[in-house]
């Protein structure tokens, strides 16, 4: 690391990454709710940030092993396998999260766009290809310098920084742009969403602005992580350096992993739907039953509103239909009731 303050920083770092995203992932994996999309893209996305945590604790430890000495272990490290294996990990995290992050987006703005029209909602069977796609294409990036398309020998933190030959630096600024053509993407839905849903006969003023910097903080974590690193790597790859190796160690630990931190707090820990299912989840070894508890209720309440305004409207069901229904109606409420008795 150079410095001890980013040896703090990058453990500090790398424990809410890894934490955070740890979390988010064990109680969305185990929650009694069905697996939407929007479950799933997030599922995406913490796995792809914890990977990011693992590269930082990677780093942080052979730091914490070779500090003050690190010139006696240099080459060994750079050009062994544990540098290539932090590099895959960092580039392929990297751009799995910034590749899912745009589909959590465009999602958002498809969902709010159409949601009237029921036939044109983006389903589980439509997300699955789209990840593995992202999952393919992250795979090929990350792997591109293990076999000689730049490297990850060039510098100790095991980033593809070597631009010595045009493949090398097409190569580089190929992921470049298309990191800030998805940033670029992200902010336009964002904008849409906000413009789409700004409704003054519907929405008051002080929820506009809520949304409005909800919006502003994603955007704004997107963008501190994005443009440091892209300037100066835009520059670097045309041979242009405007900061030493040194420095940029300083830039990478303070910017690159910012979103890897932000965004289980943001896209899941700071949401209703994530802490209704954490206190679930909790109650389940004795914690928290008061609030589970509470948010059973809601659940309880909300459903059964559905089932009795279900059939509201001038096109009435079958009577065998309705029979049905107000039966599953009873049997689920039934299951509610008997879990909440329980808890």
């Amino acid at each position: 690391m150079g410095y001890d303050f980013l040896r703090v920083l990058i453990w500090l770092i790398n424990i809410l990454a890894i934490t955070g995203n740890v979390t988010v992932l064990f109680v969305l994996l185990t929650s009694r709710y069905k697996l939407t999309v929007p479950r799933f893209l997030m599922c995406n996305l913490s796995f792809a940030d914890f990977c990011m945590g693992l590269y930082l604790l990677l780093i942080a430890s052979v730091d914490a092993q070779t500090k003050g000495q690190y010139y006696n272990h240099a080459i060994d490290w750079q050009t062994g396998s544990g540098c290539s294996a932090a590099g895959f990990f960092t580039v392929f995290a990297s751009e799995l999260s910034v590749y899912t992050l745009t589909v959590i987006t465009l999602e958002r703005w498809h969902t709010i766009t159409y949601a009237i029209q029921l036939d044109q909602k983006l389903r589980l069977k439509h997300a699955i290809p789209i990840m593995l796609g992202g999952w393919l294409f992250s795979t090929l990036i990350a792997m591109l310098p293990l076999v000689g398309v730049s490297n990850y020998m060039k510098v100790s933190i095991c980033l593809p920084m070597d631009v010595e030959t045009t493949l090398s630096q097409v190569y580089i600024l190929t992921i470049l742009m298309l990191n800030v053509v998805a940033f670029i993407i992200i902010c336009a839905c964002y904008i849409k969403i906000y413009f789409a849903v700004q409704n003054p006969e519907l929405m008051a003023t002080n929820k506009d602005t809520k949304i409005a910097k909800k919006m502003a903080v994603l955007i704004f974590t997107d963008f501190t992580c994005m443009a440091p690193i892209s300037f100066f790597a835009i520059s670097a790859a045309f041979k242009v350096p405007l900061i030493t190796v040194t420095n940029s160690k300083v830039l990478l630990v303070l910017f690159y992993p910012v979103n890897s931190c932000a965004n289980p707090f943001l896209y899941a820990i700071f949401t209703k739907a994530f802490r209704r299912d954490f206190f679930l989840l909790l109650s389940k070894f004795g914690c928290c039953k008061y609030r589970a508890e509470l948010y059973r209720r809601k659940d309880f309440s909300a459903y059964t509103s559905n089932c009795k305004n279900g059939f509201t409207g001038s096109n009435k069901p079958s009577q065998s239909t309705l029979k049905v229904t107000t039966l599953q109606c009873q049997y689920s409420a039934v299951l509610d009731k008997t879990c909440c008795k329980e808890c």
